[in-house]
């Protein structure tokens, strides 16, 4: 059996396809840069900061803001895989404080709802209580 022989055997070529796929698809996957990854982060730590998470949320604002500091420090030195974590933990305090915001934001909107309601009661009973009894 020559070296031609054993190339041209499907199992043969086939087996040097996958694993040379497996192999480029293992290579590119660690050198890739993150430029998407902290990208998509430094947007949710954008959307998190307009909506007012800064003030009411500054624990996590501060932490993700970070986050995406040393993201941008390992994206600039090219260890992708540590950008890439730090901007996964980025978005994660992002998002947390956005949503802590909105839920202050909400229970600030509720409590104004219920002060409305209790000074319209209070008007009521007092128009009741003026009111002629027929």
């Amino acid at each position: 059996m020559t070296n031609r022989d054993f190339i041209k055997t499907p199992v043969t070529a086939l087996a040097a396809c996958l694993t040379a796929v497996v192999l480029m698809t293992g290579c590119s996957s660690l050198k890739t840069p993150a430029t998407a990854d902290v990208a998509v982060s430094r947007a949710a730590v954008d959307n998190a900061a307009s909506a007012g998470a800064a003030e009411l949320a500054p624990d996590e604002m501060r932490s993700a803001r970070e986050k995406m500091r040393m993201a941008n420090q390992a994206l600039k030195d090219h260890d992708y895989k540590l950008a890439r974590d730090l901007a996964d933990q980025a978005q994660a305090d992002a998002k947390l404080a956005q949503s802590k915001a909105n839920s202050a934001k909400a229970t600030s909107a509720a409590d104004e709802i219920n002060e409305n309601i209790r000074v319209m009661r209070e008007e009521l009973d007092r128009a009741n209580q003026q009111a002629p009894k027929q």
